[in-house]
């Protein structure tokens, strides 16, 4: 297979920091798609999580089976500027782990 250009990522947050987390990807060109910017999409899911021992939870208590609605974003980013929008995107993320999975992008309709 061919190196691939570009990557899709996804990424679980809060409802409340979209605006922050578009931005962010605004800033580091992710979601560019030829005469378009700032393209994502995102729709509503539940998230379920425990926190452990030694934990700092933005939301729930150690030990606590948790659930809470969230959204999963997924945006498009080139391949080279992965890092950077890992980085951007931890910038504004209130998760102490932030969910922000990379999937590369064998074919794109661009």
């Amino acid at each position: 297979m061919d190196e691939f250009r570009y990557c899709k990522m996804e990424i679980f947050l809060p409802e409340t920091h979209l605006g922050p987390l578009r931005d962010a990807l605004l800033e580091v060109d992710a979601g560019h798609i030829g005469n378009y910017d700032a393209c994502l999409s995102y729709s509503r899911v539940m998230g379920s999580w425990r926190p452990r021992e030694g934990s700092v939870p933005y939301l729930g208590k150690v030990g606590q089976l948790c659930e809470e609605p969230e959204l999963k974003v997924e945006v498009t980013c080139l391949r080279e500027r992965v890092e950077e929008t890992i980085a951007a995107i931890k910038r504004v993320h209130p998760y102490e782990e932030p969910v922000i999975n990379v999937i590369p992008l064998y074919r794109t309709s661009f």
